[in-house]
């Protein structure tokens, strides 16, 4: 039994509070996953033993440098698992150098290579990758969508230009060739990537924008958030399940203590949970088995603007409009766990300054922090580029160890794919310039 069981006020079901992700095996969808699909398990740290380290830097560098870099990647993979293991790259720091011989200063990942994707011309409202790794789809604040493929070269597969505009957008599950796209005038569209063309058109409401948009791991519903700004000058807000097979709405879920806009929506792993972040500061956690709030609290003054599952699932994270970086316990009704102000340039509001005092302000839409696959660290926003943490469980909550630079505006919103070895970092700017980083993790 947990310590503290009796400050539980709301206990999630017994399904759920029993639930560790890294030993769940009755709660994986019954569904087969595609072979691509992104579900971090231990599995995925088997497959990548220790020989797959980077062997030999200095050769490796010439390769990278001779040929293009994302034609070199399968290549370079193909070798490590051939080649023996080598010794530790000579110019890394050596762990023992350490001052005080405390941590390791061995880097985790190499950035090996960096690329830009520049078809869009106004500033990256949302950039993500689709569950398989093949594709990206970004959103630019002129309302076009550009999908995009990176490997082995980068291509514009599909132009998206809307008469209304964009707010949010969401890859769907299964399958994954399909968008959703959520407008200003209260319209989900579902977009096939593939046949370049709309399937539906769902009319929620026009007079709600759809702020966020989130797929069961399913792939059989989706939930969408949609608010409006009354005369009063309050927000009022929904939230909304959708089928998508039959393209009609479920339900709409209740929002205490009043209905209010929902920034950020997530599902966890198998789709029995839904954690959203809103105006009013509060986190808000669903059962999505019986399709009602298991518990909220109070998480940061101001708004909620990014909120996800941690990697074993037992907390959320989230970022807030106070600038804060909360870890919260689900098992403790949002327990505290760790926090950590982050600078104003990773939170937002994001500013781009021009000539003649002109001001180009942005608030965050895109989630702002994206974990790797084994959830041990996060990249977030910055005003060059994106930059990664190491999660340390501690005080402070996150040991900066990689800036991916690259950028000469502000970073506004971030992606970061695993499906493959080489992790692929996608950091969006308010100058339209999306960076895509390779990295590779240094196994130890």
């Amino acid at each position: 039994p947990r310590d503290g069981d009796e400050m539980v006020h709301h206990k999630l079901p017994p399904y759920v509070q029993n639930m560790d992700r890294l030993g769940d095996t009755e709660l994986q969808p019954s569904t087969s996953e595609p072979a691509g699909s992104q579900q971090p398990t231990n599995q995925s740290a088997n497959q990548n033993p220790r020989h797959k380290r980077i062997q030999d830097h200095e050769k490796e560098r010439k390769e990278l440098f001779s040929k293009p870099p994302l034609q070199t990647q399968e290549k370079k993979v193909e070798s490590m698992e051939a080649e023996p293991p080598a010794e530790p790259p000579s110019d890394l720091p050596d762990p023992s150098a350490a001052e005080g011989g405390g941590l390791s200063t061995e880097q985790p990942f190499i950035k090996l290579s960096q690329e830009e994707y520049g078809e869009h011309h106004s500033s990256i409202m949302h950039c993500r990758v689709d569950c398989s790794g093949r594709r990206v789809a970004s959103l630019d604040v002129d309302g076009v969508i550009k999908v995009w493929s990176f490997n082995p070269i980068m291509q514009t597969k599909a132009t998206i230009m809307s008469k209304s505009p964009l707010l949010s957008l969401e890859w769907a599950t299964k399958p994954d060739r399909l968008l959703l796209l959520g407008s200003g005038v209260g319209t989900v569209r579902l977009y096939d990537t593939d046949a370049k063309k709309n399937l539906y058109e769902m009319n929620i409401d026009e007079t709600h924008p759809i702020l966020s948009l989130a797929c069961s791991p399913s792939g059989s519903s989706f939930v969408c958030s949609a608010a409006a700004l009354s005369r009063s000058g309050t927000v009022s807000g929904q939230l909304l399940l959708w089928d998508t097979k039959t393209v009609k709405q479920q339900l709409q879920f209740s929002l205490e203590p009043e209905p209010v806009a929902i920034n950020c929506t997530a599902f966890n792993h198998n789709g029995n949970l839904l954690v959203t972040g809103a105006a009013d500061g509060m986190i808000r956690l669903f059962d999505m088995q019986r399709y009602e709030s298991a518990m909220s609290w109070r998480a940061h003054d101001g708004e909620v603007y990014s909120v996800e599952f941690s990697y074993d699932e037992n907390t959320v994270f989230s970022i807030g409009e106070d600038g804060k970086f909360i870890q919260w316990n689900i098992h403790r009704c949002g327990v505290k766990q760790s926090e950590q102000m982050l600078p104003q340039d990773a939170t937002g509001p994001f500013v781009l300054s021009g000539y003649s005092g002109y001001k180009q302000v942005q608030v965050p839409r895109g989630r702002l922090f994206a974990f790797d696959s084994e959830g041990q660290h996060v990249l977030t926003c910055s005003s060059s580029g994106g930059l990664i943490y190491r999660l340390t469980n501690g005080d402070p909550a996150l040991d900066r160890v990689l800036s991916l630079g690259g950028h000469k505006a502000p970073v506004v919103t971030v992606d970061w794919c695993s499906a493959v070895d080489c992790g692929t970092c996608l950091t969006a700017s308010m100058d339209g310039k999306i960076k895509l980083s390779t990295l590779l993790a240094q196994k130890s």
